[in-house]
């Protein structure tokens, strides 16, 4: 959020802190491995950087959603890309349904744990045959008696290979369509519960992404998120601030790598100049940050609709939408003007082009943005 803040102020200072210490001298291993260490979910619980916007009686700091803004926003311009992915899913997706959906039980055991990051949340949406048509899901949680018997596999799934629990989309009646689907809070240590290989990714290396599979596991029947048959509903009403949270991210990454590129550009030279001096180099940027500072405006609207209770999903869309479709743009301009460097893994336009690409595809494919947009224009 560009409105000076002294307090949120102090706290950036803090995040871009931490990240300078625990984050940035070890990045570039990380993402070689193609994942980050467990541990590190512990030290950004021990410095008060996960799910900042809990209330306080499920040991969260009661901060405002800004405060969960500026972690994205920072972890994101710092071109850390990986890492604000397992960080939205955790903190800003899977913390938020258990607050709004679950029980004081099940907020009171799984809320405290995700905020020391003794405990690691995922999603787990998508399956081999249904991405973005979350009706076609066919794993099955049919009920026996005093309990739920799950079946069926998961792939594409952000923190997969640390996640301790995931937020599952399953049909507990699976002649219902919409109406048959629910969703479980799962405990990925029950038996039946297994993680399968670590997916190798164009972008986003470090962050782990997996395919999980439930083989006849015996979920307890307070393992219910909500009510039976709800699934789909409490999916629609969560997601505008999923893809709010894709375009918090693309907006501040795209302000970070513009501003690499600015200080290369200031230092490369040709013919006799830096190549900030040549026209095409000027035009490029000004487009850039004119891209750039046309979507933040958007953004920062879009999150005071979302603190208001005002955002909908079709606005949500329009966000997620076009600023994805801008951070694209501007990493294909920003690697460009850094010629062949720009296509070295150790020049930061590389590894932010890569990483940009997934934001137009998770979270909804931008086809599917623009389907949410039209119905508001034109119907079904």
């Amino acid at each position: 959020m560009s409105e000076y803040n002294s307090e949120l102020e102090q706290f950036r200072d803090m995040v871009r802190r931490f990240l300078d210490k625990e984050i940035k001298p070890f990045y570039e291993q990380w993402e070689k491995d193609g994942i980050m260490p467990r541990e590190i979910w512990h030290k950004l619980g021990e410095n008060g950087l996960l799910c900042v916007d809990q209330p306080e009686e499920y040991n969260g700091i009661g901060a405002s959603y800004l405060y969960a803004c500026v972690i994205l926003e920072e972890v994101s311009r710092a071109n850390f890309g990986s890492l604000a992915t397992a960080l939205s899913v955790n903190c800003n997706i899977a913390a938020p349904y258990v607050l709004h959906i679950a029980n004081e039980a099940q907020r009171q055991y799984w809320l405290p744990k995700m905020v020391t990051g003794d405990v690691v949340g995922a999603i787990g949406m998508t399956e081999p045959g249904a991405g973005s048509d979350l009706q076609a899901i066919r794993t099955t949680a049919i009920r026996k008696d005093d309990h739920y018997l799950l079946n069926g596999s998961k792939t594409f799934i952000s923190n997969g290979q640390h996640a301790d629990l995931v937020i599952l989309a399953a049909k507990t009646d699976p002649a219902g369509g919409a109406k048959g689907v629910s969703l479980f809070l799962v405990d990925m240590k029950l038996a039946g519960c297994a993680r399968g290989r670590n997916l190798d990714k164009m972008g986003l290396h470090s962050q782990d992404t997996s395919e999980l599979f439930f083989d006849n596991v015996k979920l307890p029947l307070d393992s219910l998120l909500g009510e039976e048959g709800k699934g789909f509903a409490y999916l629609m009403n969560e997601l505008p601030r999923e893809r709010l949270n894709l375009a918090v991210c693309a907006v501040a990454s795209s302000e970070g790598l513009l501003a690499s590129t600015i200080a290369y550009t200031q230092e490369r030279k040709a013919f006799g100049h830096p190549i900030s001096k040549l026209q095409n180099t000027r035009f490029s940027l000004a487009t850039c940050h004119t891209d750039i500072a046309i979507n933040k405006a958007f953004t920062e609207q879009c999150i005071r609709q979302y603190m208001e209770g005002k955002l909908d999903a079709s606005t949500a869309a329009i966000a997620k939408l076009a600023t994805t479709e801008m951070q694209c743009r501007v990493a294909d301009a920003c690697l460009q003007l850094f010629g062949g460097y720009g296509y070295m893994m150790e020049y930061p336009a590389a590894r932010a082009y890569v990483d940009a690409r997934i934001q137009r595809i998770y979270g909804g494919t931008n086809e599917i943005m623009k389907e949410v947009i039209a119905r508001t224009l034109v119907g079904r």
